[in-house]
C-alpha cells in the first residue's frame, strides 16, 4: 500500500505538467484564468511531492496487484486534481459537478453538466478537451515511459490500465518503448487532425479542442450545439476519419507505419468487423430515415446517419442532430453499437469488438458441441487459436459488465430517475459514450441530475474506463490478504 502511495505521488507531480497547455492558452488569450491554472498546478505538484517524500522509503518494484490499486487511485485523484481549476474558474459549480466533468474528460466519456460552452474562457474549454487527450490512450501508459527511471516497474501498470484482452501484446521489447511508440502515433494523428479541421473551417482553438476529442473518442465540444454548430459536411468528414482512426487498435497503426504497409489492417479481424458493422448500420439507419421521411432527401439522411452512427458507435458522442427525434429503432440501435464496436487497444469504451467476436464464436462452438459431443472445436480469431483461459475470462467480464449495468440502473431507479434515462445513462457512462436517452440524452445531457445520481454516473465512467475488473478486484477479500 505505501509503495503504491509513493508512485501515486510521483504520478500526481507528473500530472501537474499537463497544466502547461491551459496556462499557455490563458497567457495567449488573456482570459483571466492564469492564476486559477497556476494555483491548480501548484496544488497538484505539492500534494504529489508530499506523497512522494512521505513514502519514499517504501519504494520497491510493484507487484501485479499493486497495479490495480494504483490505476484506480490515480484516475480518481487525477480527476479530483483536474477539477480544481474548474472550481476556481466557475464559482457556481459544485465539487460534485466539477469532479463529474473532469472524470468525464479523463475517461473520454464526454458527458457534461456545463451549459454556455460558447462563452467559457478559452483556457477552460482547452482544459476540458485536453483531459480527453490525456485520458485517451491513458495517463498511466504515458507515465510508464518515465517511471522505470525512478526504479518502478512499468509492465504491471500497463497491464492493469490497458483496455482489452490483447494487453499482453508488445510492439517493442521494453514497455517504456511501447508506451513511447503508442504516444508517437497518437500525437502525430492529433497534429494531422488539428490541421485538417482548421483547413475544413474551424478556428485554431476549436480545431485543437475537437481534434483532442476525436482522437480520444471523447465528445466534448466548445459549443452547446456540438458539431451541429458548424453545419459543415467538410468538418463532419474530417471528424469521421479521425474517429474511425481512433477506434482501431493503435498497435495496428504503429505497425502499419513501421512496415510502411497496409497489411496490418488487412490482417486485423477486429477492424474488418468494425467496418462491416458500421457500414451496415449507416446503410440501415439512412434507409430508415429516408423511408420515414425524417429528412427531405436521401443525401441529407446519409450525411446525418453516417456521422451519428460513427460518432455514437465509436463511443465518441459528438452530435449534429437530436437523434432522439428519429424513429425509436435508430437511437436504441446506436446505444447498442456503443457497447461493442471499438477495438481493443483503441481509445474507445464498451466491451470491445474482440470480446464480441469471441462471445459469438463461443456460442457457435457450444451449439456444434451439442451435435458432436466428442469433437475438438478450437475458437479461432484471425487464424489464431484462442486459449480457453481467455474465453473464460471474457465470459466473466461480460457477466460483470451486465451485472454492473443492472446494479447501477437499480440504484438510479431508487433515487427517482425514470427507467429509460437511468438505463441509457448507465450504458452510455460505462461505455464512456456520453449522451444516452431522455434525461441523459444528447440535448439535456446530465445537468438535471441530483448529486447522488451524478456520483453514480461518475462511478460508471470509472468502471468503464478501467474495464470493471481493475476496480472491482479491490473489493475482494483475497486482494487484501498477504
Amino acid at each position: 500500500m505505501f509503495a503504491v502511495l509513493h508512485v501515486l505521488g510521483v504520478m500526481l507531480a507528473f500530472f501537474a505538467i499537463t497544466f502547461v497547455l491551459p496556462i499557455g492558452c490563458s497567457l495567449v488569450t488573456g482570459d483571466g484564468m492564469l492564476v486559477d491554472f497556476v494555483a491548480g498546478a501548484a496544488l497538484n505538484l505539492l500534494v504529489g511531492l508530499a506523497l512522494t517524500l512521505a513514502f519514499r522509503r517504501y519504494r520497491r518494484e510493484l507487484k501485479p496487484r499493486d497495479g490495480f490499486l494504483l490505476v484506480t487511485l490515480a484516475w480518481t485523484m487525477m480527476s479530483a486534481a483536474a477539477a480544481v481549476p474548474l472550481l476556481m474558474a466557475l464559482p457556481d459549480l459544485s465539487f460534485t459537478d466539477a469532479f463529474f466533468e473532469s472524470m468525464s474528460g479523463l475517461t473520454t466519456t464526454g458527458s457534461t453538466v456545463l451549459t454556455g460552452l460558447d462563452d467559457l474562457p478559452p483556457s477552460i474549454n482547452l482544459w476540458r478537451h485536453a483531459l480527453h487527450w490525456y485520458g485517451g490512450l491513458g495517463i498511466i501508459v504515458l507515465a510508464v515511459a518515465v517511471l522505470p527511471l525512478l526504479g518502478v516497474g512499468g509492465m504491471q501498470l500497463y497491464k492493469a490500465e490497458s483496455p482489452g484482452p490483447g494487453k499482453d501484446e508488445k510492439l517493442t521489447p521494453r514497455i517504456t518503448q511501447t508506451a513511447k511508440a503508442l504516444w508517437l502515433v497518437y500525437t502525430a494523428a492529433t497534429a494531422v487532425g488539428i490541421l485538417a479541421l482548421h483547413l475544413a473551417g474551424m478556428n485554431w482553438l476549436d480545431a485543437i479542442c475537437h481534434a483532442f476529442s476525436a482522437i480520444g473518442l471523447g465528445g466534448f465540444s466548445t459549443h452547446d450545439a456540438g458539431i451541429g454548430f458548424y453545419d459543415s459536411p467538410a468538418i463532419e468528414l474530417v471528424l469521421i476519419a479521425l474517429m474511425l482512426f481512433a477506434c482501431v487498435n493503435f498497435a495496428r497503426h504503429f505497425m502499419a507505419v513501421q512496415k510502411r504497409s497496409l497489411a496490418p489492417y488487412r490482417r486485423d479481424t477486429e477492424a474488418k468487423a468494425i467496418a462491416l458493422v458500421l457500414g451496415g448500420s449507416i446503410v440501415g439507419v439512412t434507409a430508415l430515415l429516408w423511408l420515414t421521411h425524417t429528412y427531405a432527401s436521401l443525401a441529407i439522411a446519409l450525411r446525418h446517419a453516417a456521422f451519428t452512427v460513427v460518432s455514437i458507435g465509436t463511443t465518441t458522442g459528438f452530435v449534429t442532430e437530436n437523434y432522439e427525434m428519429w424513429p425509436v429503432f435508430a437511437p436504441v440501435w446506436l446505444l447498442f453499437l456503443s457497447c461493442f464496436v471499438c477495438s481493443t487497444g483503441s481509445t474507445g469504451g464498451g466491451i470491445k469488438m474482440f470480446r464480441a467476436l469471441l462471445l459469438e464464436r463461443h456460442a457457435v462452438r457450444e451449439m456444434k458441441q451439442l451435435l458432436h459431443p466428442r469433437a475438438i472445436l478450437p475458437i479461432r480469431i484471425g487464424g489464431v487459436v484462442i486459449p480457453d483461459r481467455i474465453v473464460y475470462s471474457v465470459l466473466a467480464f461480460i457477466f460483470l459488465y451486465f451485472a454492473t449495468i443492472v446494479a447501477l440502473t437499480f440504484a438510479l431507479l431508487l433515487s427517482g430517475v425514470d427507467l429509460v434515462s437511468a438505463f441509457a445513462g448507465v450504458v452510455a457512462s460505462i461505455n464512456n459514450l456520453g449522451p444516452g436517452l431522455e434525461q441523459s440524452g444528447p440535448v439535456t445531457q446530465y445537468q438535471s441530475f441530483t448529486d447522488p445520481q451524478t456520483w453514480i454516473f461518475s462511478i460508471a465512467m470509472l468502471l468503464g474506463r478501467l474495464e470493471i475488473f481493475s476496480v472491482l478486484v479491490l473489493f475482494t477479500p483475497a486482494f487484501w490478504r498477504n
